[in-house]
């Protein structure tokens, strides 16, 4: 199956997950798994949240963002990402995604939530 995320609904998701401002996504669901294009403009997040039952894949197609990553041991961890960057949110984990104010381009990237 090919997805043509231009041909995908534009969603404006206001303050997604607890986030600040909104995701704008193209965004395939088939009723089970979750494929995305999507934009964060600078100042805009997406809030902290727990895969209980789904790992995530992002791949960030351009500009620079922030990760905040916490594992079910407590390990915490927030770091940079850049344009080519790839991160794993395996399944258990707690992560956000936010695109600083500071920045001066939006946050785009590709992301892959398969339910487990």
């Amino acid at each position: 199956m090919i997805l043509k995320f231009d041909q995908i609904e534009l969603s404006h998701l206001p303050e997604f997950k607890g986030g600040e401002k909104e995701l704008a996504a193209n965004m395939f669901f088939d009723g089970t798994n979750r494929i995305f294009k999507g934009c964060l403009v600078p100042g805009a997040s997406i809030g902290v949240h727990t895969h209980d039952d789904s790992c995530e894949v992002i791949f960030i197609i351009s500009g620079d963002g922030k990760i905040y990553e916490s594992a079910p041991d407590g390990t915490e961890k927030t770091q940079e990402l850049h344009t080519g960057d790839c991160l794993y949110c395996p399944k258990g984990h707690t992560h956000s995604l936010s695109n600083p104010s500071a920045s001066e381009s939006d946050l785009v990237f590709y992301a892959v939530v398969p339910k487990q």
